[in-house]
């Protein structure tokens, strides 16, 4: 490939543009009806599934919930471009990707509620655990993938991150070993111009974040994020080049992070709210919706059949996360290694002893209440 082909383009591929309207291209082309329908019912899954998460936080149920509110196009747009044979290496804001894979809503969010670092059998849904570190998973990725093309499987890896995962050590050796070894991967960063408070000045002085593609020796493209069309076709490119032996590709998507970082994040100290409402205008839920109904393909009976479908899943994390769990604390210890060291033993000797002297004292506290504080 030549050096002028490794280079994205100075605005971002668009599709359909935020009135709805189409926008013409001579390179991606524009998916079909009932691509653009599926996308559709996944987006509304997809903000459902963030507004239920949140009210769920607000009851106490989950800990954390790090919203994709606003960035759903993205996320259905990774789930939907590769083949059922492919793999999904998310991250901790990646959930609706993770259930449009197929993985159960109730199981998607056990990491995020605190029970397990993954509640969902990896194997089944080829989708990686969510990764809390930042950038660690794209090692995991190129790994994964540089294994199957030894193997001369028919893989290809969708490796996602956020602009913040682009300053790890981490992030520049998993795009080194893929460009080297011609890793069938592709890197998806989900440029939300923020990576908590930091923005994203502060993480580049690239013109883009694609560009950092060519220093590496792979291609670069920068897709609207907000746009699940050409997320989709940019996408579906990159994942055909690597499937016929092209190499890796770095994808930007340009789109927006609508709520905070987390619930235990205040996005007010850090941005203005007129810089949130002028991305509300760019919204990839409204902008599909008002395409698909334009051209006669959404009907009314449509969007109550997706909208019941989306509130079935809501009403399946309500009932799954409303449940109390029974954790066993030396679960933190008993999974480590296949065999406990000395060094671990021991740590788990001082927890349980902790925990043995609180549960004494909760009880003597009990019994004190019980009989009115008499001796």
């Amino acid at each position: 490939m030549e050096h002028a082909e490794m280079l994205p383009r100075d605005t971002a591929v668009q599709l359909i543009d935020a009135d709805g309207s189409v926008v013409a291209d001579e390179t991606y082309a524009m998916p079909s009806i009932e691509t653009l329908l599926a996308a559709y019912r996944g987006l509304v899954d997809g903000r459902r599934i963030n507004d239920q998460a949140g009210a769920l936080v607000r009851q106490g149920r989950l800990a954390v919930y790090p919203s994709s509110h606003g960035q759903e196009a993205c996320q259905i747009g990774a789930a939907l471009a590769i083949a059922a044979e492919d793999w999904l290496f998310p991250t901790y804001r990646d959930s609706v990707a993770v259930i449009a894979r197929g993985v159960a809503p109730a199981e998607a969010m056990v990491l995020l509620k605190g029970d397990w670092h993954s509640g969902y059998d990896v194997r089944a849904h080829r989708v990686a655990p969510q990764a809390t570190p930042l950038a660690t998973q794209l090692l995991h990725a190129v790994g994964f993938a540089y294994a199957a093309k030894q193997r001369g499987e028919d893989t290809v890896v969708i490796a996602l991150c956020g602009d913040g995962a682009t300053s790890e050590g981490d992030f520049h050796e998993a795009m080194n070993f893929a460009a080297v070894f011609h890793v069938p991967v592709v890197f998806f960063v989900q440029n939300n111009e923020f990576a908590i408070s930091v923005p994203l000045s502060r993480q580049t002085a690239a013109p883009s974040l694609a560009h950092k593609a060519i220093g590496y020796g792979m291609p670069g493209q920068r897709v609207d994020g907000n746009d699940v069309a050409a997320v989709l076709s940019v996408l579906g490119e990159a994942v055909d080049r690597a499937r016929s032996g092209g190499g890796p590709t770095l994808v930007e998507a340009h789109t927006y992070r609508m709520q905070a970082h987390t619930n235990a994040d205040d996005d007010t100290r850090y941005r203005e709210r007129e810089e949130v409402r002028a991305w509300g205008a760019r919204d990839p839920l409204t902008r599909l919706r008002t395409h698909l109904t334009g051209v006669g393909a959404l009907t009314a009976e449509l969007e109550a059949e997706y909208a019941a479908g989306a509130e079935r899943i809501a009403a399946a994390m309500r009932e799954a996360l409303n449940t109390d769990t029974d954790i066993d604390p030396e679960d933190l210890f008993r999974f480590v290694t296949e065999t406990r060291s000395p060094q671990r033993e021991e740590q788990w000797q001082m927890l349980r002893g902790e925990i043995e002297r609180t549960r004494a004292a909760d009880a003597e506290e009990t019994a004190h209440a019980t009989t009115g504080g008499s001796r």
